[in-house]
């Protein structure tokens, strides 16, 4: 792996151990990871500005990067303010539809159970949207993230073995246990990996830290990474890590993040796509504090009256529907097949979904109507060596679907997946 550019030199001892380091903390992983966190983005809205450029001592890239990897924070609360922007069309609530007929999953309605608690479900609101977080965490077997709405509050709760949902306008509550902290690896803590291992909703980013993690596995020798000077995050000293793509074609203009200076954890994460504008993803603390949370913050018990799901009772998978169980088999199969082509950040995912009539129909009860007539519209008919198909954009991710059922995704412009498509040809 070629060294990555940096705003500072170092001696050729120095270069080794830091490179040692960055190694341990961004092991390589093509950027079609940035794909997954792209598809759950939140973001601080732009309104929250950063307040000063401290006087810091000077470090270069690999001791910042260095300093993300030794950071070690167990304990911190704090409110996230978050906004996403991809520049997804509105569908007019199909895709409510879509998921409530293609899936027996916890709150879509497909057998009439499930809970408007369950984590799994109520978290992916914040793939869309401005949003306010509470975080909490006091080491690994405690964390609390509580999302704040208009008139309700939703909380996800971890302590010790018992993991609690509680959306309080509808008066849910959703109950499941997680393995004890010393049968998990690593200190999973909001901020680092939250909420924990085995806790449900935990792949979906909800701190500066989850979403950085995901930019340092993209660096190799595609990418340029420098310290793009100092900045003041919810009060506190931080530097700025500038990560951008070295290639033409990636639709990522650049990743900033606004590290500690004191703790080394990140304090905001940014993503600006390539074809300029607002940020696609921008996410930070508004407020920060590394003190021990009070214990209270992780009681939890059902109100009075609330009505209580034990996950052990939805047994969602088990009672889906026969074509939500089939959409599933054909998804597993096809991304069994999964390929991913082109290098660094113009890294392209393909696979062949087997279905040679190139977008989706409708479900098998044909309420949805001419469901690829319906998609088809969002999206650019283009032709190459390959045949013709459709590009579906967003002002980050694009996918090409073409009329043979091959599937072209990555973070990457619409002439990349034509390119990437006429060669598979």
């Amino acid at each position: 792996m070629a060294p990555i550019d940096t705003d500072d030199n170092t001696t050729a001892g120095e270069g080794e151990e830091l490179r040692a380091g960055r190694r341990k903390a961004a092991r390589y992983v093509v950027p079609v990871a940035v794909i997954g966190v792209a598809a759950a983005t939140i973001g601080l809205v732009p309104a929250l500005a950063d307040s000063g450029d401290p006087d810091l001592p000077k470090v270069t890239a690999e001791q910042l990067i260095e300093k993300i990897a030794k950071s070690d924070v167990q304990q911190l609360s704090g409110t996230v303010r978050i906004n996403t922007d991809l520049g997804l069309p509105d569908l007019g609530g199909l895709e409510s539809g879509l998921l409530s007929g293609m899936s027996g999953g916890p709150g879509s309605g497909g057998d009439g159970e499930g809970s408007a608690a369950d984590p799994s479900a109520k978290l992916t609101e914040l793939a869309s949207g401005s949003h306010t977080l509470r975080v909490a965490a006091d080491g690994p077997d405690r964390q609390k993230l509580s999302l704040l709405e208009n008139a309700a509050e939703y909380s996800l709760i971890h302590n010790g073995k018992d993991v609690w949902g509680y959306d309080s306008g509808s008066n849910e509550v959703y109950h499941s246990t997680a393995a004890d902290g010393t049968e998990r690896p690593g200190k999973e803590v909001p901020g680092k990996d939250a909420p924990g291992k085995d806790v449900p909703g935990k792949d979906v980013p909800a701190t500066p830290k989850d979403f950085a993690d995901q930019a340092l596995k993209a660096i190799d020798d595609t990418t340029s990474v420098t310290v793009g000077g100092t900045a003041q995050v919810a009060g506190r000293d931080a530097y700025r890590l500038v990560v951008e793509p070295k290639q033409d074609g990636s639709t990522v203009g650049a990743i900033t993040v606004a590290v500690d200076a004191e703790t080394g954890t990140p304090l905001k994460f940014t993503l600006t796509p390539a074809s300029g504008g607002a940020a696609v993803v921008d996410v930070g603390f508004t407020k920060v504090s590394f003190a021990k949370p009070d214990a209270s913050t992780f009681d939890f018990t059902p109100p009075e009256g609330a009505k209580v799901t034990e996950a052990d009772e939805t047994g969602q998978k088990a009672k889906a529907p026969e074509h939500g169980r089939e959409a599933e088999r054909d998804l597993a199969e096809g991304l069994d097949g999964l390929k991913v082509i082109g290098e660094g950040w113009n890294s392209i995912a393909t696979f062949d979904t087997g279905a040679g009539g190139g977008l989706p129909t409708a479900p098998a009860s044909g309420d949805l109507g001419d469901l690829g007539g319906f998609l088809g519209s969002f999206g650019d008919q283009v032709k190459g060596d390959f045949g013709s198909g459709t590009v579906f954009k967003t002002r980050l991710v694009n996918a090409l679907i073409t009329d043979d059922g091959k599937v072209y995704a990555g973070a990457v412009t619409k002439d990349a997946l034509v390119k990437a498509a006429d060669a598979a040809k």
